[in-house]
């Protein structure tokens, strides 16, 4: 079954309500941070391409060929690649910044992932994550747990209740003070290996 993570148009009428309530500006701020070869890994309909300043040497990549195909509209300079996160198909240190938004919840081997983000990434380059997570609040915790399995059904392969943050610091990552937010359930954050 197809989720709504794989309908293009019904995804992105969904991001762009979601953008006028705050979103947006956690997507400038995931962008504003990227320097050098950059990846924008899961880069979906390519609502995060055009938001990269024009010195950044971008490159796409998602699993999913139709949304792929919308991406192509938004940044027709941009090469984009079909991919998966568990198997990157590029050379060991290639990238200065990968930029990840809303992509690991829906990772089926996250762990695989982020091992190979470690794997791409140069010496000293950074992981710009963002995410919803596993909530702080117990019962919303219960309560993502509780729909998980459906939702992940319904939406494609998105887990409401991912400690993300979590996975990035156990993968040998170290998340970086400065510029990291929490508003409710959605973090962001750079990050380095260790």
């Amino acid at each position: 079954m197809r989720g709504l993570e794989q309908i293009p148009w019904l995804y992105d009428a969904l991001c762009a309500v979601c953008e006028r309530l705050g979103l947006g500006r956690w997507r400038r701020w995931l962008t504003a941070g990227a320097r050098g070869r950059t990846l924008d890994l899961g880069c979906g309909t390519g609502r995060n391409l055009p938001l990269f300043s024009a010195e950044v040497r971008l490159i796409g990549l998602d699993p999913a060929w139709e949304s792929l195909q919308r991406a192509r509209g938004r940044a027709p300079g941009v090469p984009l690649i079909q991919g998966r996160a568990e198997a990157l198909p590029f050379r060991d240190r290639a990238f200065d910044t990968v930029v990840s938004g809303l992509v690991f919840c829906s990772v089926p081997d996250p762990r695989r992932g982020l091992a190979e983000v470690r794997r791409v990434l140069r010496p000293g380059g950074a992981l710009r994550m963002l995410e919803h997570v596993r909530s702080t609040r117990r019962w919303k915790a219960r309560y993502q747990d509780f729909i998980q399995p459906l939702w992940t059904r319904l939406s494609g392969g998105c887990h409401p209740n991912r400690e993300t943050e979590r996975l990035v610091e156990s993968s040998g990552f170290s998340i970086e003070a400065e510029g990291r937010c929490a508003e409710g359930d959605r973090r962001r954050f750079s990050a380095r290996a260790a």
